[in-house]
Order: structure tokens, then sequence, then C-alpha cells
């Protein structure tokens, strides 16, 4: 039977010779008890809604045409709308990091969202170990898809398709990435706002 040491060195093997497309490891991401109250708590701090303040405020700024701050970039084409907040420029702790991760996973799942997939993937870059943690959402349509006759405007599609993803490097915090993905065909209906999006996560009004 292998040892630890001998599954540890196992791993590592195989991360240094994984891709994107062949990872080391591919998993659901499952949290202990600990790591939930952790969460729990952490929920009932500031910290929580100083994040959502200073990324609604950097993206009116981006709206705008004004700078932004460096540590927060947006995405924003016809079909697909974002932000990355690049946490290797910003003093918060991995704890923190991770609870605002799947906080975002909960506040969009309260927009009657489900869960399509939660997974985590390791794999080698030329420069380090990546850790891919990603959550992608979709709209509750398959029944309304079902009765909702296409003469009405369409299918509601929300705020469209919504991934969250977390990289991190040799184990370290770099970016945190959430994307809204619409769909441009007769099928849907228009799109909410992403500024809509924003505020419905931070809890606010748009």
């Amino acid at each position: 039977m292998a040892s630890f040491w001998d599954k540890i060195t196992a791993l590592f093997d195989a991360a240094e010779q994984s891709t994107p497309q062949a990872p080391a490891v591919h998993e659901m991401i499952e949290r202990d008890a600990e790591e939930l109250a952790d969460y729990e708590r952490w929920k009932r701090t500031a910290a929580r809604q100083r994040l959502f303040d200073w990324i609604t405020e950097q993206y009116a700024q981006f709206l705008a045409g004004r700078q932004n701050d460096h540590s927060v970039s947006f995405l924003d084409t016809a079909s697909s709308k974002g932000f990355v907040v690049h946490f290797s420029d910003l003093q918060y702790r991995r704890d923190e990091i991770n609870h605002f991760f799947h906080y975002l996973k909960e506040r969009v799942l309260a927009l009657n969202y489900r869960t399509q997939i939660s997974d985590r993937r390791v794999f080698s870059r030329r420069d380090w170990v990546e850790t891919q943690e990603r959550h992608y959402l979709k709209p509750r349509t398959r029944h309304q898809r079902k009765t909702a006759p296409l003469e009405r405007g369409g299918l509601d599609q929300k705020f469209g398709n919504i991934t969250v993803e977390l990289e991190l490097r040799d184990d370290v915090p770099w970016n945190l990435r959430l994307r809204a993905t619409t769909y441009q065909d007769a099928l849907y209906g228009e799109p909410e706002s992403f500024r809509a999006l924003l505020a419905a996560l931070a809890g606010t009004t748009d």
C-alpha cells in the first residue's frame, strides 16, 4: 500500500504533467463543518459589504469613463459582462477571499438560479501550479421553457448564465472573476442589466 508521502509525490508529479484540458485534480467542491461555521460568522462581518460597496463604486466609475482602481477590471461586451478582482494586489486573507467566492454563489442562487456545477481543477502552468475553483449557475427556466409562448417576448434569461471563478497560483489567491453571459437569439427576452445584477448581489436596489 502506498504511503502518505508516496501519494503526495504522485500528486505533484501528476500536477507537473497536467494541463487545463487534462488536470491532475478535477473534483467537486465540498466544504466541511468547520469551514461552513466560519463562513456563517464571516457573513455577519462588515468585510462582506465593504467588498460589494467597493466593486459597485468602481463599476460606476468604469461606466462613467473615469479611471477605476487597478485592482479591479471590468468586462463589457454585447454578450458578456463581469468583473475581475485582482486579489494579488489586495490585503485580504485567504479565508476571506474563499468566503466571498462562495457568498457570490449564495447570492446568485437567491435570484432564482440553480447550480449547474461547482468544481475544482488543479493543473500545471509554466511557472506555477494553478487551481481553478468554479461555480457555474443558470436561471431556472426549464419549466418556463415548456409553458411561456415566444410571442410574449421570449424566455426570461434574467442576468444570463453566471460563472464565478477563483484562481490560485501555488495555492495563493490570484484573482476572482464573475461573468454573466447572455443569449442574443429570439428564443430569449432582453436580459437585465449588469448594474442591476451587482445591486441584487449586494442586496441593494438599482
